[in-house]
């Protein structure tokens, strides 16, 4: 297994995120968007590497006591193989140093294999937003970990 390395999202990782963002997303997020988020004071955003390659990213942004992860998304080449979970609990100890307490996303009603990820940390289904989802008119799934510390 090649060695992961996980280190803060910087601009030169952008054309790689992209790439990986418009063929997990239907929704994708634009560069401007992401460009924002490297100088938001309240975004924390990160990059799996392996051999200098993106194959990963996520990201949270810190409301007082809360982590609303905004992203999580792995290349088609890397899924199924605990990226995933790797980013997320990444982003719950980066949390966790920060004082934040409890963590909240939404994912795509339809996403199961995300969903069953989420529930597997600890995170629980907690509500709807209908429609959500520009590009297709999806519903999310409101989910929250109420105690990072207790997060797989």
């Amino acid at each position: 297994m090649r060695r992961t390395d996980i280190l803060p999202m910087e601009e030169r990782h952008l054309s790689q995120i992209l790439a990986i963002e418009k063929e997990s997303n239907p929704s994708a997020w634009s560069e401007s968007g992401f460009r924002s988020e490297l100088t938001n004071p309240q975004a924390h955003y990160f990059v799996a590497l392996q051999d200098g390659t993106v194959v990963g990213y996520a990201g949270y942004w810190s409301v007082i006591d809360e982590a609303h992860i905004t992203n999580v998304a792995v290349s088609p080449e890397h899924r199924r193989k605990g990226m995933g979970r790797t980013l997320v609990q990444y982003l719950l100890k980066d949390a966790a140093k920060r004082g934040i307490r409890c963590a909240t996303l939404e994912v795509r009603a339809g996403n199961i294999a995300a969903i069953s990820l989420y529930e597997s940390m600890g995170f629980v289904a907690c509500g709807v937003r209908k429609r959500y989802y520009p590009a297709d008119r999806s519903d999310a799934v409101v989910m929250w970990l109420y105690d990072i510390e207790a997060s797989d």
